[in-house]
């Protein structure tokens, strides 16, 4: 069958150059006309893909951003202004896919419906937007989602065909229009379903993967709207009564590019708001990091790692609340060690630090994870024992922190050995408040202090009193070096023989302005606590060589001085030097001066010891071993010792009275080994006739007692230091110099 097509102008519209009309005649008889033909411009096609692709990677950056925002009020900014961008980035696809299409006509678009279309577009970007930030996405919610999109695209897309106002209007072929509208609601399903998953995916490949969904969602989005426009009837003859004579390809492209630069800017405030949000993001984790280190510094020990006194507290009265609605006990135990300050002042800071934080670790190696240790300050600990159904079950870990605290440990190749002291107070019965409880510790680990140390003691109501005067003697004791409330007594020391007075022994006095005297047996111990021991050495050491330049003024028989040291002095760095320089600042020679050392000090580390007593005999020092036969000493120690003197211990001397073998079979087994090491023996505390005769029996070399002499301030002893002048033998005082025996401490 042939057919013919007719081309001719309309004479109605020849003064109309843009308005044509073709009129298709076909030679079959039962067909009139079909639609008019169109085409379409590829650049423009490919343009409208270029930019829907631009349109969903615009789409699933804005969700990605948005879906990090945690402030409400930025994310309705971002939503709104992403919702603006993204609407038109779409309507700007569907605009330029229709003026990609060609007809023999000329075309335009109303204003008002265009904007509807445009509304539209913006309206389905912000409920896609709000749908794909939201924290979860269900099935239900996709499919409606989904479909409300989907129609929404729809209706953007045909309202836009309207703009056109071809008359006759448009028609669409049914089931190519019911198509388009299952494309585009599909689409936007799979759309969404995107976007969520990819802005809550991982990092790694980011990139790829959104301009992989970018390219998907484009085509879905292209492939609506052409689908659409495949639907489309174009009349014959029809006429577009919005046809304007602006040329098609440059508002394609203007659209274009302001379209372009709308995403663009977008895309560029979101990486630049991104970029900014993350370093503020990592601003304020870095203050948030330094007000974490901060809080944890005010709150922690620096050297141990552990708690300190201001975080124990707050625990304290959190566990005390606790056991208070449970009705079970809680413990504090108040830990000190014994001599720490000794190991700091002959060792050195760094060695100390070692030795605490070993002793740290010690600790919690025996305590539970629920249970607290801090650290108090200095060489002082507290641990927090929770949920305790008796109180002896605190005496149990106290003896396992007593045992394993107090076993050796190397440290900087040096053996060290400190024992503890521990208090206990317990909830609620020592006390319902957090200073009640932690007071009482301490009070109960003075008094475990005072009766021997390496031990534990449970407070007692009547430790309050001793921990008062204890405290207020610590307080007297710092005022009072320096002041006169501090001063010397002499006890004079006999020849066993012929009781010629040999020498003295200085004993401290303290005259307290409140409690009068103060017996040493009471304040010693506490100054050794509270490190105070030291200083007051150093005091009686300066106030014996004040006593000596003045009787050397007085034109008195020279005395040799020998001068208890304390465990804390006999530690400390260049000692022997440091006194050296001090005498000799006096003119005094080394000669006048005796240090008397416990044998349980001078035993503790035998090795080392040897050195240092081997400076003081180098330097013209003698020395005396005090208490001798209450430590352990090796004999071959002994002798390496090449000490002049040694002192026995009183305990031995009163036990003479009682007729007990056993305690004279000691002193004289120390008589005769002082003989065989060339050593003078001093035997103290000499109060009866008894003891006296059987020590001249064992040929004791000295004698001292409340016997023969007790006691007396420097004037006195003075007096008899004249008194006994004449008798003396000159020559024998040069060759064998008066001892003074200062057990000062």
């Amino acid at each position: 069958m042939a057919c013919g097509v007719v081309l001719r102008r309309s004479p109605a519209l020849d003064g109309d150059k843009n308005q044509l009309f073709f009129q298709l005649h076909i030679a079959n008889r039962g067909i009139k006309s079909i639609q008019m033909a169109g085409h379409y411009n590829p650049v423009l096609v490919l343009l409208s893909i270029a930019v829907a692709c631009l349109a969903s990677y615009t789409a699933l950056d804005l969700a990605r951003r948005i879906g990090t925002l945690e402030t409400v009020k930025y994310r309705r900014i971002w939503l709104a202004g992403g919702a603006v961008a993204l609407g038109i980035g779409i309507w700007s696809m569907h605009f330029i896919g229709m003026l990609a299409l060609s007809m023999p006509i000329s075309l335009g678009y109303s204003l008002p419906i265009t904007l509807l279309s445009m509304i539209i577009a913006i309206a389905v970007s912000l409920l896609v937007l709000h749908t794909v930030t939201g924290s979860q996405l269900s099935t239900s919610r996709l499919v409606i989602s989904g479909l409300i999109m989907g129609i929404g695209i729809a209706a953007m897309h045909y309202t836009g065909m309207a703009a056109m106002q071809m008359q006759p209007s448009i028609t669409y072929i049914p089931w190519v229009f019911a198509a388009s509208i299952a494309i585009a609601i599909a689409a936007s399903i799979a759309a969404l379903w995107i976007a969520f998953h990819l802005r809550r995916g991982s990092r790694r490949f980011e990139m790829l993967s959104r301009l992989g969904a970018a390219l998907v969602m484009g085509l879905a989005i292209t492939g609506m709207h052409y689908t659409g426009m495949a639907a489309a009837v174009f009349a014959p003859g029809s006429v577009c009564l919005a046809a304007t004579d602006i040329n098609h390809t440059w508002m394609a492209m203007g659209i274009t590019g302001t379209t372009l630069a709308i995403m663009t800017i977008t895309l560029i405030l979101s990486i630049l708001d991104a970029r900014m949000e993350s370093a503020t993001g990592k601003l304020a984790y870095s203050l948030q990091e330094a007000n974490e280190q901060l809080l944890y510094q005010a709150t922690h020990d620096a050297l141990t790692d552990l708690p300190n006194r201001r975080l124990f507290v707050d625990r304290l009265q959190h566990a005390i609340h606790a056991a208070r609605r449970s009705h079970h006990h809680c413990g504090v135990l108040f830990l000190d060690l014994d001599g720490f300050k000794a190991v700091n002042d002959s060792l050195g800071h760094a060695v100390g630090d070692d030795l605490l934080k070993e002793v740290t670790q010690r600790i919690q190696a025996q305590l539970r994870e629920e249970d607290m240790v801090a650290r108090m300050g200095g060489d002082e600990f507290v641990i927090l024992i929770e949920d305790v159904k008796e109180p002896n079950d605190l005496a149990m870990v106290c003896l396992k922190l007593l045992a394993h605290v107090g076993s050796p440990c190397e440290i900087s190749d040096i053996s060290l050995s400190v024992t503890s002291s521990i208090g206990i107070a317990v909830f609620p019965q020592d006390g319902d408040t957090v200073d009640m409880l932690l007071a009482n510790a301490d009070a109960a680990m003075y008094e475990t202090k005072q009766s021997g140390r390496n031990s534990y003691r449970f407070f007692k109501p009547s430790m309050n009193v001793n921990s008062l005067r204890t405290l207020q003697i610590q307080a007297g004791l710092r005022e009072a070096i320096g002041s006169e409330q501090l001063s010397l007594y002499f006890q004079p020391k006999f020849n066993g023989k012929d009781r010629r007075l040999v020498g003295a022994e200085v004993l401290l006095r303290w005259n307290h302005p409140e409690f009068g005297n103060i017996s040493p047996a009471e304040f010693i111990p506490i100054a050794e606590n509270s490190g105070l021991i030291s200083e007051i050495g150093d005091w009686v050491l300066e106030a014996a060589c004040r006593q000596l330049c003045i009787w050397r003024e007085e034109n008195r028989t020279p005395i040799k001085i020998a001068i208890n040291l304390s465990p804390q002095q006999f530690r400390q760095a260049n000692l022997a030097q440091d006194i050296l320089n001090l005498i000799s600042g006096y003119g005094l020679a080394p000669s006048l001066f005796m240090f008397e050392i416990t044998e349980s000090v001078v035993m503790e580390n035998a090795e080392a010891n040897v050195a240092t007593l081997q400076k003081f005999q180098d330097m013209g020092f003698q020395i005396a071993i005090d208490d001798f036969g209450t430590g352990y000493s090796s004999l071959s120690y002994l002798r390496q010792f090449h000490v002049q003197q040694l002192k026995v211990d009183m305990s031995f001397v009163q036990g003479l009275d009682r007729g007990g073998d056993q305690d004279q079979a000691i002193v004289a087994a120390i008589i005769a080994l002082s003989r065989a090491l060339n050593m003078e023996v001093v035997a103290e505390g000499v109060e009866t006739q008894r003891q006296l005769a059987i020590l001249n029996d064992l040929g004791c070399n000295q004698v001292q007692g409340y016997l023969l002499g007790k006691p007396v301030p420097s004037e006195q002893f003075s007096q008899l230091l004249g008194a006994k002048r004449e008798t003396v033998d000159n020559t024998a005082a040069s060759d064998q110099p008066l001892l003074w025996s200062g057990n000062s401490l």
